[in-house]
């Protein structure tokens, strides 16, 4: 029986509203095999919050023009992320927006370029992007899409987009789990990387989303550490420092320069060009580091930041409640 497709705007608000409740439901399993880049336990929670942020910021939007609604998704996720992998997934939603301006109907030419887009975005988006993560299984999406189309060339049909999504949630699937193999710490603690979970429950939410179909509940059965009932894998981390997030309005030169400066003192450095403003771009800002004050002070020197938060990388340890 031929599935029924809606994949026009309507979808996309519902994909970004169960990828909310997927995230929601899965959360504190994605928390427990958080070990990187830090094993600080909140990889669900980040995730969780910027997709609310970006479903909640589309809700009352009335347009049918797809890039138009998730650019606002994406505008609405970049300015509210929160961690390595929240900002990662505003960075994608943003670029993913851009090959969809004009259209009414994702088909699978268009999800094949949106992924594309969103795959180049999202890896120089990083000082230092690494394998292995949700990286790799963003990669491997994009790539399973074009091949998917190349094979459709020409065919804008719902069943070839049905075959396209199908595709790139099954290659997802296997990039997950080998980043078990991929990076040491998450070999020696035998388990799959949490940040490339969450991005996979995201896009078999816009699999259901735009097929019509339910969530699959199986697809993550068995994956490595993946199990709501072991203890917590991180147990409170060895992370020391913090994450300082901001939001600030600068040119792409002057963007460059505090890239720089902050990369010569920390690390998980992500700059991602929110929207075009009077002095160049509107960036989100992401650095973890030993010390705030240093970054803070980089960061103010370029120019005024606004939505500055500062927090502890390291989690407390399991059953520790007192923060």
């Amino acid at each position: 029986m031929q599935t029924k497709i809606t994949a026009n705007a309507v979808a996309m608000k519902r994909w970004l509203g169960r990828a909310e409740e997927s995230l929601g439901n899965h959360s504190d399993r994605l928390n427990a095999i958080n070990i990187f880049p830090v094993a600080d336990g909140d990889t669900g929670t980040n995730l969780y919050q910027t997709v609310r942020s970006a479903a909640g910021a589309v809700q009352d939007t009335d347009t049918s023009d797809l890039g138009d609604l998730l650019s606002v998704a994406g505008r609405g996720a970049m300015e509210d992320a929160r961690g390595n992998s929240g900002t990662l997934f505003a960075v994608f939603l943003a670029a993913f927006a851009e090959p969809l301006h004009g259209v009414t109907r994702l088909t699978s030419t268009l999800l094949a370029s949106a992924l594309h887009r969103a795959q180049i975005r999202s890896w120089s988006a990083l000082s230092d992007p690494v394998p292995g993560t949700m990286l790799s299984v963003l990669e491997a999406s994009a790539r399973a899409a074009a091949e998917a189309a190349a094979e459709h060339a020409g065919d804008d049909s719902n069943s070839a987009l049905a075959f396209t999504l199908r595709a790139s949630v099954q290659h997802a699937l296997h990039a997950v789990v080998r980043t078990e193999s991929q990076l040491g710490p998450l070999t020696d603690a035998q388990v799959v990387d949490a940040g490339g979970v969450g991005f996979l429950l995201i896009l078999d939410a816009l699999r259901a989303a735009a097929l019509g179909e339910e969530l699959q509940d199986e697809l993550i059965d068995g994956l490595h550490g993946y199990d709501i009932q072991a203890p917590h894998i991180h147990n409170g981390g060895d992370a020391d420092g913090v994450e300082v997030m901001c939001t600030i309005n600068l040119s792409p030169l002057d963007a460059a320069t505090l890239r720089l400066h902050l990369d010569e003192i920390g690390d998980s450095v992500i700059m991602s060009a929110v929207t075009e403003v009077e002095e160049g771009y509107r960036w989100r800002v992401h650095v973890h580091v030993p010390d705030a004050a240093p970054a803070l002070a980089l960061i103010h020197e370029a120019g005024s930041p606004v939505n500055i938060s500062v927090t502890q990388l390291a989690a407390p340890p399991v059953g520790d409640v007192s923060r």
